[in-house]
């Protein structure tokens, strides 16, 4: 898809330009042979995850911010989860979906297994989400970050007759970090999922299961991050190198996760 995309562009832009974009095209075409997934969706993922790394550089962003930021990301993958799953063709497999399995999602048609596997996810996916969430607005007091919320503030509410506000999350720019990162999974979905069929190889239950493994790996990842950040206190090398190191994580699921099946042509999806 990219190479196509790239020849386009090459025959449409003068020498000069094309010169000037060269090192781009050549970029995407190498992203592309690193996996199955379409190169622009790895680069979008690549800035959206920098833009964290903004944030703790110029911003002042501290650990609370970025584990806020986090857990909103993997809310955004289970909605987009349930989109996969709705839009999922693939043939189904007993193995698959932890053992769980619901009427009609190993058959041809499985409309009436996406009807109990869809609400199903929602509720599950949705009480993992909102303990995790509890999880981490309470890791300040469990690591001892009181130092994180002040007296007064914007953000404070009335606590023992005073205001108590965690002055320190930029919430401004933790929302425009989450507006990047949810534009990276939306351009994964249309690239990569619809535009190259994913979702013709993929089950119902296969898909359901999918989102678990990625978002326990890159979250204990994260809250261990938190823990040696909240002991050694929050010197900026190591918020650096925590957002580097989930950066890097995400990355290595996404090439992953868009392995096309055996016989699959990367740019089509479609079996020759």
């Amino acid at each position: 898809m990219i190479g196509s995309c790239a020849r386009r562009i090459a025959g449409i832009v003068p020498c000069a330009g094309t010169a000037t974009l060269r090192p781009v095209l050549s970029l995407l075409r190498r992203l592309d042979a690193l996996s199955r997934s379409s190169g622009i969706a790895v680069l979008t993922l690549v800035v959206a995850n920098a833009v964290p790394l903004f944030g703790v550089l110029f911003l002042g962003w501290d650990i609370l911010t970025l584990l806020v930021l986090y857990w909103i990301e993997s809310g955004v993958i289970g909605l987009f989860n349930i989109l996969k799953m709705a839009r999922a063709e693939g043939p189904g497999d007993p193995t698959r979906g932890g053992g769980i399995t619901f009427r009609g999602s190993l058959g041809a048609d499985t409309s009436a297994g996406k009807g109990c596997a869809i609400p199903f996810f929602a509720f599950h996916y949705g009480l993992f989400w909102v303990v995790h969430g509890v999880f981490v607005f309470l890791l300040p007091l469990f690591a001892g970050l009181f130092s994180l919320f002040s007296l007064d503030g914007p953000l404070g509410g009335d606590v023992a007759g005073g205001r108590i506000s965690a002055t320190a999350i930029s919430v401004e720019g933790m929302l425009l970090a989450a507006l990047a990162l949810t534009v990276s999974h939306a351009i994964s979905f249309y690239l990569n999922f619809l535009g190259r069929r994913e979702y013709r190889h993929v089950s119902v239950m296969s898909q359901m299961a999918r989102p678990y493994g990625r978002v326990v790996v890159l979250h204990l990842t994260i809250i261990l991050g938190a823990v040696l950040v909240a002991v050694l206190g929050q010197p900026i090398a190591l918020l650096l190198l925590l957002v580097v190191l989930k950066t890097a994580l995400d990355l290595l699921i996404h090439l992953r996760s868009h392995r096309a099946p055996a016989g699959v042509s990367p740019s089509s999806g479609l079996r020759p």
